[in-house]
């Protein structure tokens, strides 16, 4: 049974809100941090109407509903994080950001509380030297979306002490994930794969050899996968593939982990994707996924 009562969520994107629901469904107070206030109001309307999609069908009972908002807060404020046993960071890839971030985390949380990164592709070990508590750090890399997929990557750092990976791993399993241990390497595991698979089909859209909807379809069709990659880019966002592959191209030299052009054409042109209304595929709303 974990010991960790009050979770942060540092982000309020589509991977945050997905973790969010996931700790306030499990019924651990949830804070949720982000600059932008518009963001954190978003978040909580798409959370809402997630859970009451889900009490449509079945999966959720009514009366559990106006229970697990009341454990979700949202806050422009890091300072009300204060109180957290343990903080999720889930802002964008870039080394420089998640250390300044947690280096104000670490002069504003208790010394037990636990520091923990969603990062898909950067160190967990270079994120943690930059946290003022590198043996309190874990990587929990969550799967989009988060408020429907079972897995967490759990990977320590080289200085992550086994108590902390431990109480990390306890909380994981609390919160109703499936949790798997690995090494604290580019991608992980999941990753590993899917950035130059995600990248082959971009490919496959670029040289003409299919439309998005027949690359999806045939990927579904063939694998058995609940979400066709351009789907699932569309839901990820062009300007978060960017960083993803720049991140482990930069780590790996892995050419099929290269950003493929197409992505920065579709960046500048404002298709970033679900978020933006237009991606790959076209959007009329932005429902978070399973709403």
């Amino acid at each position: 049974m974990s010991d960790i009562k009050t979770i942060g969520i540092a982000g309020a994107g589509t991977m945050g809100a997905g973790i969010a629901i996931v700790c306030a469904r499990a019924g651990f107070r949830t804070r949720v941090f982000d600059l932008n206030a518009s963001s954190i109001e978003r978040a909580r309307n798409q959370t809402e109407a997630f859970l009451k999609k889900s009490v449509e069908r079945g999966k959720l009972s009514a009366e559990k509903l106006p229970e697990i908002m009341g454990q979700w807060h949202g806050t422009s404020s890091l300072e009300d994080l204060a109180d957290c046993d343990l903080v999720i960071e889930a802002v964008f890839e870039s080394l420089p950001v998640k250390h300044d971030l947690f280096g104000k985390l670490d002069k504003i949380c208790a010394p037990h509380a636990i520091f923990a990164s969603n990062t898909s592709t950067i160190s967990i070990t270079e994120i943690a030297g930059g946290s003022g508590r590198p043996d309190r750090f874990v990587g929990m890399h969550f799967c989009l979306p988060a408020q429907l997929m079972k897995l967490v990557e759990m990977s320590p750092g080289l200085n992550t002490s086994e108590e902390t990976f431990a109480r990390a791993w306890a909380l994981c399993e609390a919160l109703g994930q499936k949790p798997v241990r690995t090494q604290d390497t580019p991608g992980f595991v999941l990753n590993y794969f899917l950035i130059p698979f995600n990248n082959d089909a971009i490919r496959l859209v670029e040289q003409g050899v299919a439309e998005p909807a027949d690359i999806d379809l045939a990927i579904k069709t063939a694998m058995g996968y609940a979400m066709g990659p351009m789907e699932l880019l569309d839901l990820v966002g062009m300007d978060t593939q960017k960083l993803l592959c720049e991140a482990m191209h930069g780590i790996t030299n892995e050419p099929r982990a290269a950003c493929p052009p197409l992505v920065k054409r579709m960046i500048a042109a404002g298709w970033l994707g679900k978020k933006s209304g237009r991606g790959f595929h076209r959007y009329a709303d932005s429902k978070m996924f399973g709403a």
